[in-house]
């Protein structure tokens, strides 16, 4: 069955199609509040290594979610957190020695930095390293992660992986902006540019080579060339001939290995302190 035809609540039991023994030993703090305590307030959940250490602080990695939750329910039947793809993402992350994060939103934009303000302050207790961020998003997310990159305010984030995802609008084009009104997401980045991307965080930006939802490729390989012209520490990875969310759809050893890479490195970037 295509992606396209999928009832959207079998589309959200979809899991990576690429995992680790040790991704079902993993500890999850499940509901954590981050922004207010009140009925429907947004909570997040936080995947740690098999057997973290007690007063260790590690890495992280956040899941990015462009979209308001409310209108994931309706669609799919349960919030980004609770979504297959993102569930076993967040353990894959965990299962390789770093802590995810994923949460549910009522507004994108400020709750993502609610969220990272909430790891800011609340560091200790989680046991999270809040100078090595990186952050993960696809498809309709990866707008508001590039937003997130245009602040220079957050040195904590060290790393990026966009992943087969509208980037920007570039060159007079406007695939981002026609999806947004079509889909939803927040795309706080509206009229910004390359040159308006830290130069200090390298990205490793996913591209499905057979992607079926107009303009996403082109909106990479607008922003990659950009990117390179710049001298920004880019590299794109073009998964030949494979669709869109390859990562749920496109189940072989290419997938994988893929997603292999997309994990070592967040692993290499996120390592130490400096």
């Amino acid at each position: 069955m295509k992606q396209e035809e999928m009832p959207p609540t079998e589309l959200a039991k979809m899991r990576v199609v690429y995992s680790i023994p040790r991704a079902d030993a993993v500890t999850v703090r499940r509901d954590l509040p981050y922004r207010g305590t009140g009925p429907g307030s947004p909570t997040l959940d936080v995947y740690y290594p098999p057997a973290a250490a007690v007063g260790n602080r590690l890495p992280a990695v956040l899941l990015v979610y462009g979209y308001p939750d409310a209108g994931a329910r309706n669609v799919f039947g349960r919030s980004f957190k609770e979504m297959g793809s993102t569930v076993s993402w967040a353990r894959l992350i965990a299962a390789s020695g770093m802590v995810a994060i994923a949460y549910s939103n009522r507004d994108p934009v400020e709750d993502v930095q609610a969220v990272i303000e909430y790891i800011r302050e609340n560091s200790s207790s989680l046991g999270i390293d809040d100078v090595r961020l990186g952050l993960w998003a696809a498809s309709g997310n990866v707008p508001l992660a590039l937003w997130l990159l245009m602040q220079r305010e957050r040195p904590a984030i060290r790393c990026a992986a966009p992943c087969y995802g509208l980037m920007l609008d570039l060159h007079g084009a406007t695939p981002v902006v026609d999806a947004q009104r079509a889909f939803g997401f927040a795309n706080p980045c509206a009229g910004k540019s390359v040159d308006d991307v830290r130069d200090d965080v390298p990205l490793l930006v996913v591209r499905a080579g057979r992607d079926q939802f107009a303009g996403i490729n082109d909106s990479i390989d607008s922003f990659v060339w950009d990117a390179v012209r710049r001298d920004l520490p880019v590299t794109m990875i073009n998964h030949a001939g494979a669709p869109h969310a390859f990562d749920l759809f496109h189940d072989s050893e290419a997938s994988r290995e893929i997603i292999r890479q997309i994990l070592r490195f967040m692993e290499f970037h996120l390592a130490g302190s400096a």
